[in-house]
C-alpha cells in the first residue's frame, strides 16, 4: 500500500460501527492527524447500544456477532478486549420454532435452509408427512442450471418444498434480514447454499460432506493451542465497549457530534466540500459511512445515476422489546437460545431470544430478560408503533407462548426504522453498478451495512477497506 507520509483531511460521514471502524484503521495505519469524524447524532454508534438498568444489561440492537466472519474477533484482539469476549451457554443453544401457537424444537442439525441429519427432520412435529417426504426428496432434486440472481423463497421451495420453506426456513431467514422472502436475494445473503447446489446438487449431500470436513477440523483444532470460541460471541461490558474502546483511540478533537452533513460538492480543485449548517468545509477525501439512502440524497447532485442507484436499496426497520421477568413467572422451561416465528402463524412478533439465556450475565439471579422482535417487512409499521400500543401487544403474544403470569419487572422499547438495508434480487450487481460509479469519483468512499453484509463483522470489514483505500489512492 503506498502510504505519503503527508496526512490527507479527510472526512467520515457516520459514526456507526462502519464509521468507527474506518476511522480507526486510518489512525492505525499513521494517518489520524488529518481525520474528522462527523456523526449528526448525539452519540456514537448508530444502532449499537448498551443500556444497564434495574440489575438488567439490555443489548438495544445486535447483542453478539458471528465469529466464522474473522473481522470482529480480529478487531477485537487488536483493541485489547479479547479477554471481555463471551461465548453463549453451552447448555441453550438450541431454538425453538413456533407451530400453531406452540414452541417446538428445530429440528437437530438443520442450519438455516438445510438439514445435516435427517432422521430429526422426520420426528418433527412441525412439518407434516407430505411436508417431512418433500424435504426428503431434496437429495433427488436436480440442480438449477441458471446463473441468474433468485429470491430466497423461490430457491427453498425449489429444493425443499413449500412447507418446509413456511415452517423452517422462512422464520430462521426473517430473524436475521427482517426481509420479504419473495424478494430477498439468495446470492447476496446465503449464497454458500447457492455454491453446494451448484457443485454438490443437493443440499442434503453437500451438508454431510462439510460436517464431515468440519469434525476433521474440530479433531484438529482440539490438538492446537489458541483460543476457539463458540458461532457467536458477545463482550462482557456490552457491545457499548466496543464503541468505546473504537472512541477511546481516535485523536481528542477529531470526532464532532451533532454534525449533520446537508450537502456534499466538488470543489474547484478536485477536492469535496461539506456543507454542516452554516459553514463547509473542505477534505481531500471522504467516506461516506451513512445508510445508504442518505448516501443517495447526498450524491445525487453529484452524480444522478450514482444517487439513483443508490436509492433503489429499500430499508425495512424493526422494533425490540426487552422485557424482564422473575424466573418463576415464565411457566416454559426456555431451554434453548430463543424462538423464531414463521410468518404463517400470523404472529405480531419475527422472534423471541432469550437473552440471559444466552449470556447469563444480562440478568440478575432469578431473573430473566427476554428481547422481542417485531416490524421487518412482515409489518413495517411497527418498527414506528407507539410504546403504548406496541407493548401489549407484544406482552400478550409473550405470555401466551412462553406461559408468563404477572407484569414484566422491566420493560423498554427500542425503536429502529429504515435500519435493514433489504438486499433484494439482483442487490450484487446494483452494488456492482454503485461502486462502479464511485471509483469515477476520486476521493470519495462507502462503507456501511447496504454493501456487502449487514451483520458487525461484515460492517467492520466494510469500513476498514474503506479507508485503506482512500489512503493508498492519496
Amino acid at each position: 500500500m503506498d502510504l505519503s507520509p503527508s496526512s490527507p483531511r479527510i472526512a467520515v460521514v457516520g459514526a456507526g460501527i462502519a464509521g468507527l471502524a474506518a476511522a480507526h484503521r486510518m489512525v492505525e495505519l499513521g494517518h489520524g492527524g488529518g481525520l474528522v469524524l462527523l456523526e449528526r447524532a448525539s452519540r456514537l454508534g448508530g444502532v449499537l447500544s448498551t443500556v444497564h438498568e434495574h440489575g438488567f444489561q439490555v443489548e438495544q440492537s445486535a447483542d453478539n456477532f458471528i465469529t466464522t466472519v474473522p473481522y470482529g474477533l480480529d478487531l477485537c484482539r487488536r483493541l485489547g478486549l479479547s479477554e471481555g469476549l463471551i461465548q453463549t451457554d453451552p447448555r441453550y443453544r438450541q431454538t425453538y420454532v413456533v407451530h400453531r401457537g406452540r414452541l417446538h424444537k428445530l429440528p437437530d442439525g438443520f442450519l438455516m435452509m438445510a438439514p445435516t441429519r435427517m432422521w430429526p427432520l422426520a420426528l418433527t412435529p412441525i412439518l407434516s408427512p407430505w411436508g417431512k417426504l418433500r424435504a426428503g426428496l431434496e437429495y433427488f432434486i436436480p440442480p438449477s442450471t441458471s446463473d441468474a440472481d433468485e429470491s430466497m423463497a423461490s430457491f427453498v421451495r425449489r429444493r425443499l418444498g413449500r412447507e418446509a420453506f413456511d415452517r423452517l426456513v422462512e422464520p430462521l431467514v426473517s430473524a436475521v434480514y427482517a426481509a420479504d422472502m419473495e424478494r430477498l436475494s439468495v446470492d447476496a445473503t446465503l449464497s454458500r447454499f447457492r455454491d453446494m447446489e451448484r457443485e454438490h446438487g443437493s443440499l442434503v449431500r453437500a451438508m454431510r460432506v462439510e460436517m464431515a470436513a468440519r469434525r476433521r477440523a474440530k479433531q484438529q483444532a482440539e490438538t492446537q493451542s489458541g483460543a476457539r470460541y463458540s458461532m457467536f460471541v458477545t463482550l462482557r461490558d456490552g457491545i457499548q465497549s466496543l464503541v468505546d474502546a473504537l472512541a477511546s483511540r481516535l485523536p481528542a478533537g477529531s470526532v464532532r457530534l451533532d454534525s449533520p452533513v446537508t450537502h456534499i460538492r466538488r470543489a474547484s480543485d478536485g477536492r469535496w466540500s461539506l456543507e454542516l449548517g452554516a459553514r463547509a468545509e473542505t477534505f481531500d477525501r471522504v467516506i461516506l459511512a451513512t445508510p445508504s439512502y442518505v448516501a443517495a440524497e447526498l450524491l445525487a447532485p453529484v452524480d444522478p445515476p450514482l444517487g439513483e442507484r443508490l436509492a433503489r436499496i429499500e430499508h425495512s426497520g424493526t422494533a425490540i422489546v426487552s422485557l424482564g421477568f422473575d424466573r418463576g413467572q415464565i411457566g416454559h422451561p426456555m431451554r434453548g437460545a430463543g424462538a423464531v416465528v414463521p410468518g404463517v402463524e400470523k404472529s405480531p412478533i419475527l422472534a423471541i431470544s432469550f437473552s440471559s439465556h444466552k449470556y447469563p450475565h444480562r440478568a440478575p439471579e432469578g431473573k430473566a430478560i427476554l428481547r422481542v422482535f417485531v416490524g421487518g417487512a412482515r409489518a413495517p409499521e411497527m418498527a414506528e408503533m407507539p410504546d403504548e400500543r406496541l407493548l401489549p401487544l407484544v406482552l400478550g403474544e409473550v405470555r401466551r407462548l412462553l406461559r408468563i403470569t404477572g407484569e414484566p419487572v422491566y420493560a423498554s422499547v427500542a425503536h429502529w426504522p429504515r435500519t435493514m438495508p433489504q438486499y433484494h434480487v439482483g442487490h450484487k450487481r446494483l452494488v456492482a453498478q454503485i461502486e462502479a460509479r464511485v471509483a469515477e469519483l476520486p476521493g470519495l468512499e462507502l462503507a456501511g451495512n447496504a454493501y456487502h453484509g449487514v451483520g458487525i463483522p461484515d460492517c467492520i470489514h466494510g469500513g476498514e477497506q474503506a479507508a485503506e483505500r482512500a489512503l493508498a489512492n492519496q
